[in-house]
């Protein structure tokens, strides 16, 4: 199986690259897993409606322009729908069963993702109603991946 995490933002902390780094390191066992950063659109604090629009749009057209129509596309967002980790680890064996090798995690900037880019989503994917960094999220979700493998493999993971 071939996972992409398609994300706004760069990563500056060096602890959370290095939390990535061992879990992608472990997964590499399980698939490829590929990150790609996008870069974000600056925009002040205070924004109109309008302005989110058109941020939202301008980082959405990019993470649009790195999804291959043969992608199922996955949208971390706070209204999406929350699972277990044996659910996420069904989801993702039901895909791999079904011949679905290419599936992209899609994490928006700061303000979230577009409308287009939630139409192109197969599937919406919320960790908790809380807000978290969405460079924490990249830490957070490649960890559950691997949690995934892990749950379909039957294999044993602290819980």
């Amino acid at each position: 199986m071939n996972i992409t995490i398609i994300t706004v933002g760069k990563l500056k902390e060096k602890y959370l690259k290095q939390g990535i780094e061992e879990y992608l390191k472990r997964l590499s066992a399980y698939a490829k897993m590929d990150i790609i950063e996008l870069l974000d659109e600056k925009a002040p604090e205070n924004l109109s409606d309008l302005d989110m629009k058109i941020v939202k749009d301008k980082e959405g057209e990019r993470i649009l322009g790195k999804i291959s129509d043969d992608t199922h596309v996955i949208a971390l967002a706070i209204e999406g729908k929350m699972k277990s980790s044996e659910q996420l680890a069904a989801d993702l064996d039901k895909l791999a069963t079904y011949g679905k090798s290419k599936v992209a995690f899609v994490i928006g900037g700061s303000l979230g993702l577009s409308e287009a880019v939630m139409k192109r989503a197969n599937d919406t994917l919320s960790f908790s109603k809380m807000t978290f960094p969405h460079q924490l999220m990249r830490l957070i979700l490649v960890e559950q991946v691997y949690r995934a493998f892990r749950i379909v493999r039957g294999e044993p993971y602290h819980k």
